[in-house]
């Protein structure tokens, strides 16, 4: 498996999160929506301009800005 950054991932494209890098209240917030180390996650689409990222986790669908997801390393599943 590589690990990416969530951002540069493709659409249908799964993997499982390694590491969530971002601090603070922003990572408080990131951590808060479920999205841990070890959640498996495949990114379901983007907006038009590329930003948000709609990705789904855990049964549901979660939309990140770009800015967000630069925070979250995923290893990809090949």
């Amino acid at each position: 498996m590589t690990t990416q950054n969530l951002r540069s991932m493709k659409r249908h494209q799964s993997g499982t999160i390694a590491a969530v890098t971002a601090s603070g209240e922003l990572g408080r917030r990131i951590r808060d929506m479920g999205l841990v180390p070890g959640t498996t996650i495949t990114i379901q689409g983007r907006a038009p301009l590329k930003d948000p990222v709609a990705l789904r986790v855990m049964g549901f669908t979660l939309t990140l800005r770009n800015n967000e997801a630069d925070y979250i390393q995923v290893e990809v599943d090949n």
